[in-house]
């Protein structure tokens, strides 16, 4: 049995393991990425699927704006076990995340991918016409869904990231520290 819940502290590993199996190193390259890094997923919008104590899937959403202001998430990156492909689980993280972003108020989701895949949940290309991303990106693959309707209606501009700051661990302060003090000497 799979069950679907918040990814916890201990996923972590896992899930970055998970994610270099499905979409190797070249996914750090992606504009997606950009709008991620030193963030921390929106809250309550990172999920896991775990089969006897083994991760299986994750999908995280994060907080972006539009060029305009407009607030919204950003999926991904979404990605099932290469074992279990193909039988449904990706379609119910997507369901599952899209639910609880709903249930927090949230008004739209924005998202990089393949355009059949995600319209049968209802994503839709028109829905991001005025909007790009903060570097290249696939226009064809560039998604909006609105949870709540006029959400993304003349939404226009680049996304920016506006999701809480991931703490740095304790090094990584000493290192900028140290950095800092190079810099003003």
């Amino acid at each position: 049995m799979i069950q679907i819940r918040d990814e916890i502290a201990a996923d972590v590993a896992a899930r970055e393991h998970l994610l270099d199996a499905c979409f190797g190193p070249s996914r750090f390259l992606k504009t997606s990425q950009r709008l991620r890094e030193g963030r921390l997923p929106a809250r309550g919008l990172a999920l896991s699927a775990v089969r006897a104590e083994k991760l299986v899937g994750t999908v995280r959403l994060w907080d972006v704006e539009t060029g305009c202001g407009r607030p919204a998430l950003l999926l991904g990156p979404l990605a099932v076990d290469p074992a279990l492909q193909g039988a449904g689980l990706g379609g119910t993280l997507m369901r599952t995340a899209l639910a609880a972003a709903t249930e927090r108020g949230h008004g739209a989701v924005l998202l990089v991918g393949d355009a059949p895949y995600y319209a049968r949940f209802g994503f839709e290309r028109a829905k991001a016409d005025g909007l790009y991303m903060p570097g290249p990106f696939e226009r064809e693959r560039f998604l909006g869904l609105e949870l709540r309707a006029g959400a993304l209606a003349d939404a226009e501009g680049v996304l920016r990231a506006t999701g809480a700051l991931e703490a740095l661990p304790e090094v990584a302060v000493e290192v900028a520290a140290v950095a800092a003090r190079r810099h003003a000497a």
